[in-house]
Formats: C-alpha cells, structure tokens, sequence
C-alpha cells in the first residue's frame, strides 16, 4: 500500500505541470502547495459572493418574502467599498508593523469584517422578514442590521482580496506572475462554483434554522481558510530599533503611478469599459434563454457553469501563453476581439432558434472574459513599481469591482426600457422588435460596441507593449 501510494503522489506530481497552467510557477523557495494554500482567501472570497448575490438574493425574495427592490440595494452595498480598494492597497504597500508585516494584517482584518458580517447576517435577515419572535421587532432594526452585515462583508471581500493579490506578487519573481493570476482566479471560480453547489443541497430543504446554520458555517470556513491561507507566507522584518523611513502620501504614489507615459490611465479606462461589456448580460443570460430559447430551468442552470467553464479555459491558456513571453496587453485586446462573435452568436441564436448556438456563444464570452481580465490583472502586476504593488493592484480591483457593478445594474435598465418601449411600439414599430428578445439584443450590441471601444482603448498600448 506504501508503494503504491508513493507512486501515485509522484504520478500526480509530475502531471502537475502538464495539465495545470500554473504549476510553474513553483520554486524550491515556493513550492506549489504554498501558493495553493495562499490562494485558499479566493476560495473564501468565492464562497462569499455566492453566498450574497446567489443563494441569499433568491432566499430573500422567495423564502423570507422580501420585497426585491430592497434586496437590490442589499446586494449592491458592497460595492460602496470598491472604490476604496485603491487606498487599502496603497496603505498595505506602506504599512509598518511591530512584528514587521504589511500584507498579513489586511488579510487578517478583511477576515474579520466578513466573519463580524456573515455572523450578524442571520439574525439580521430573519428581524428583516417578520418570522418568529423577530415580527415584534421594528422593520428599521432589521433593515440596518441587514445593511451592516452586507456592507461588513462587502468591506471584508475587497479588503482581503486586494492584500492577498498584493502578496501574491510580493512572493513571485516577474516571470511567473502571469501563472499566478491564473491560480489564483482559478480557485475563485473553483470556490464559486463549489459554493453554490454545497449551499444549495444545504438549503434544499429550506427553514430558518438551517439558513443561520449556513450562513454560520460560511463564517467559520471564512476563518479557517484565510488563516491557512496567511500562515507563514509573508517574512518577518521588525526593524524596529530603526526609525521609519519617510513614507509617500497617497497622492504622491498615486501620481508616480498614473505617470508611467500614461500607460495606467489608459489601462484603467480599458479595464473599466471591458468589464463593463463582459457583465451587462450576467443577470440577463438565463432570463434570455428562458423567455427567448424556450429552456427548461435546469438547462439554463447550465449556462451559468457553461460560463465558468469558459473563464477557466481562458484563464488556462493565457497562463500558459502569457508565462512565455506574450504581451498582457495583446492578450486583453484578444479576449476584447474574441468576445464580438461570441455576442454575435447569442444574438443570432434567436433569430435561428438554436440553443447550441447560443450555448456556443456563452462558452466564447466566458472564454473571452477570462482571457481580458488575466491580461489586464497580469499588466497592473507586471507594470507596478515593487513599492506600489498594492495601490496598483487595489486600484485595477476598484476599477473592475465597480464596473461590473454598474454593467449589471446598466444592463437590466436597458433591457426593461427597450423590451417596454418597443412592446409599446414606440421603438422601432417593426414587427420582429416586438418581442421579448428585442431588450435582450439591445444590450448585447452595446456590449458589442463596449467591446470595440476597449480595443480601440488598448490599441495604443499594444503597440507600445510591456518590454
């Protein structure tokens, strides 16, 4: 039995760089099993996504009967804190510590937001909905105590995420940046999908016991994996019998920053226009296929890991092509250019009424959105002074965060006022527009002009290029 485990370890591990993208980047200095445990705070940072924009967004409208509308602002709470990812980052790259870190108490601190929030979240949903003993509270306790708990967490998320991706490239030389942002956005998707499988055979028979269980348990692995995640990743550096050395203001690096030959600016704007145009659909996938395609609800449940599928095969392959060379840059403007057809597919899967089209088409925009974001995050990374890593990466974050928040929110205005406006006749008058795809199409070709837009945007710095 020794034997043969002996020989299927050394199997696994000599596959390890074949199949995965990013098992290069191990070092004698660091492993691979450090880095997988380091990107265990993604994991957690998956797990909580789930738990705020899927599982509790539906349990709260269905189950607790909350009105969606305040659901909506609920769930889009933590994006108040996106923009703030800049100034945590900035404040990790100069921090200074008795015990000498500066990315672990970040880390350690957005643990415990999201920890005090997924704790307090519980109570608070159930005094929100009127069930129980909670129905003799005041409707506004419930409300605030649902807000705090989706703001901790929101704070939480972006707080961790930024530290941790700041010391994920504090750890790694240069070259193997670019498999590193592979890894680590693979265990976010691998934790998003896991997540919302486990919560919902948990909450498959729903009461309210079992939904404080869930939300308790996601608090306690929150802790678990983000202490794995920390423990003894980042070197020790006390100096304290030495005075601290002057410390730039957040304007000063902020300014050395955006001053790289305007590169960070336009990249920024790229960053922004392309997240915006990979997530105006997100809420509007499985509604389209459903209402346009006819599919079942269990068919369109597919879409979603259609969608991730994509994402991750597109983080694969830029890892591997990115980790020899290729320009971060170029590879951002071939997920922009790639995702025109796969819209195109989506929208001429109505029209054709072939759902393998359309599931075609969802596979390419996930596809093309993991081929953007590796390079435009690998870029942040690789263009980023040592000093600034975190203001760099917290910046890219902020942008990306809250344009994705608004290409959601964007997305499902557009599509409410075209499909009502031309259900009138007031758009278009012609008979095809009439129908509830005409919404749907809509956004799907500004999402397409979105992304020309973002080419267009890159354009210049593919040229200019990273060496």
């Amino acid at each position: 039995m020794n034997r043969l485990s002996e020989k299927v370890i050394r199997t696994w591990v000599n596959l390890g760089p074949r199949f995965l993208p990013f098992a290069d980047v191990a070092t004698p200095d660091l492993p691979l099993s450090r880095l997988l445990r380091l990107s265990l705070f993604q994991v957690s940072v998956g797990m909580a996504t789930v738990l705020l924009i899927g599982t509790l967004n539906r349990v709260m409208i269905v189950e607790l009967g909350v009105s969606a509308s305040l659901v909506a602002v609920m769930v889009s709470l933590p994006l108040l804190f996106a923009p703030f990812r800049a100034l945590i980052g900035f404040s990790s790259d100069t921090h200074r510590s008795a015990l000498g870190w500066k990315r672990v108490p970040f880390i350690w601190r957005g643990t415990m937001l999201q920890f005090g929030g997924l704790a307090l979240m519980p109570f608070a949903l159930l005094v929100l909905s009127g069930g129980g003993e909670a129905g003799h509270a005041p409707p506004w306790i419930g409300q605030a105590g649902a807000a705090l708990a989706f703001l901790l967490v929101g704070a939480g998320i972006h707080t961790t995420q930024t530290a941790g991706l700041a010391l994920a490239t504090d750890l790694t030389p240069v070259e193997s940046q670019p498999n590193v942002v592979g890894l680590m956005y693979v265990m976010l998707l691998l934790g998003t999908i896991a997540s919302a499988l486990i919560f919902g055979a948990a909450l498959a028979d729903f009461n309210s016991g079992r939904l404080v269980q869930v939300i308790q348990g996601a608090a306690v692995a929150t802790v678990t994996l983000n202490t794995l995640a920390l423990w003894k990743q980042e070197t020790r550096n006390p100096l304290r019998g030495a005075p601290p050395p002057p410390q730039p203001t957040f304007r000063e690096s902020w300014d050395t920053l955006v001053g790289q030959k305007n590169m960070a600016v336009r990249q920024l704007v790229a960053v922004g226009l392309g997240t915006m145009a990979f997530t105006m659909q997100d809420v509007l996938l499985e509604p389209y296929g459903g209402s346009v395609l006819h599919l079942s609800v269990s068919a369109t449940t597919l879409l979603t890991a259609t969608l991730a599928f994509g994402g991750l095969t597109g983080f694969g392959l830029a890892s591997r092509v990115l980790s020899r060379g290729a320009s971060p840059f170029r590879m951002a403007d071939t997920g922009a250019l790639v995702g025109v057809p796969a819209f195109l597919a989506v929208i001429f899967a109505a029209p054709m009424q072939s759902p393998p089209v359309f599931v075609l088409g969802t596979l390419f925009i996930g596809f093309a959105g993991g081929l953007f974001s590796h390079g435009t995050l690998t870029a942040t990374m690789q263009l980023a002074p040592s000093t600034q890593r975190g203001l760099a990466l917290g910046t890219w974050g902020a942008v990306q965060a809250t344009a994705a928040g608004l290409g959601v929110a964007v997305g499902g205005i557009i599509r409410d006022i075209v499909s009502t406006l031309t259900r009138d006749g007031s758009l278009l008058g012609s008979a095809y527009t009439t129908g509830p795809e005409a919404g749907y199409m809509f956004v799907y070709v500004v999402e397409i002009l979105l992304l020309v837009a973002t080419s267009l945007t890159l354009g210049p710095l593919v040229k200019r290029g990273m060496r």
